[in-house]
């Protein structure tokens, strides 16, 4: 009887102890944690985001792809430095429990830089936010950040809802030239649309083109006339702003004079007013087109 009272007693004081230092290395994790992001968002201290205080694959849980690593969260982070100025990043309460973190913030902020590919709108942004936490022996291990996405792009400026439809415009013109709707392609475009080739690609020359009576002649027309076929391929879409679509890919194409066959890097920027396409510029490997017509 007397040993197993020895045992019991023996067991609560090491409950006891160990409850007592969890408690005091998540306090202690806490005070870390509050003062590193004050230097790291309101003083621009972003080489703070290293093996000294993160985990080196620390991991911010972000949708569609997470981002992992010490070097891809610090240039995530960098593009809220370098897109706004006068911030006041506040950690308003904060909350720890074993090796959990709960951080309710409030971010405010002066929209003057670029922004994940948003140019600069002037706007200022007043935006509350949660972020769960995980430690792993005293370093920031997890971060996962819940705020309202669509009140933060409309203190932007920026409607959400009107990028998702000049999206669907590019991608109705991409499909309208996969099955030579020209019609369609027409429709597509604002009567003084601007229209813009590569420097230095062999269209350039009439850079720019007004119009899609221009644009049929000066582009499509000579495609049609020096190429035996000239197609897109791997189009994808990004949305840059409220009026700007950016599409990547390729070109595949085969040059009637000689045969020789292109595939390469292609991006297309197209701008949008009330829904029609104003503006167009390309990028394209013009090196390597040159070079296949000259074979």
């Amino acid at each position: 009887m007397k040993f197993k009272n020895t045992l019991f007693l023996f067991i609560a004081i090491f409950s006891l102890t160990s409850s007592f230092a969890q408690k005091n290395n998540i306090k202690k994790d806490m005070k870390m944690y509050s003062k590193l992001w004050d230097n790291i968002i309101n003083k621009g201290e972003i080489a703070l985001i290293s093996d000294l205080y993160f985990s080196k694959d620390i991991t911010l849980i972000i949708s569609p792809e997470s981002i992992v690593g010490l070097e891809n969260v610090k240039t995530h982070y960098q593009h809220f430095l370098t897109g706004f100025s006068e911030i006041d990043f506040t950690i308003v309460d904060l909350f720890g429990q074993d090796n959990k973190i709960m951080k309710h913030w409030n971010f405010k902020g002066r929209h003057t830089g670029d922004f994940f590919g948003i140019p600069a709108t002037g706007k200022s942004v007043d935006i509350d936010g949660v972020t769960l936490v995980k430690m792993q022996n005293g370093k920031i291990a997890q971060e996962q950040d819940f705020m309202d996405n669509l009140t933060f792009m409309n203190q932007l400026g920026i409607n959400p809802f009107a990028i998702s439809d000049n999206s669907n415009v590019i991608q109705g013109l991409y499909d309208d030239f996969k099955t030579g709707n020209i019609p369609g392609i027409s429709a597509a475009m604002d009567a003084n649309i601007v229209w813009n080739e590569a420097e230095n690609f062999p269209l350039a020359d009439g850079n720019p083109y007004i119009g899609f009576d221009a644009i049929a002649s000066g582009v499509f027309g000579r495609i049609m006339e020096d190429w035996e076929y000239w197609n897109l391929a791997d189009v994808k879409l990004h949305s840059v702003n409220d009026n700007m679509v950016l599409a990547t890919g390729r070109y595949n194409a085969k040059y009637k004079k000689n045969g020789a066959e292109i595939n390469l890097q292609m991006a297309h920027l197209w701008t949008l007013k009330d829904g029609k396409i104003v503006a167009f510029q390309q990028f394209a490997d013009t090196k390597g087109i040159h070079d296949a017509m000259n074979e």
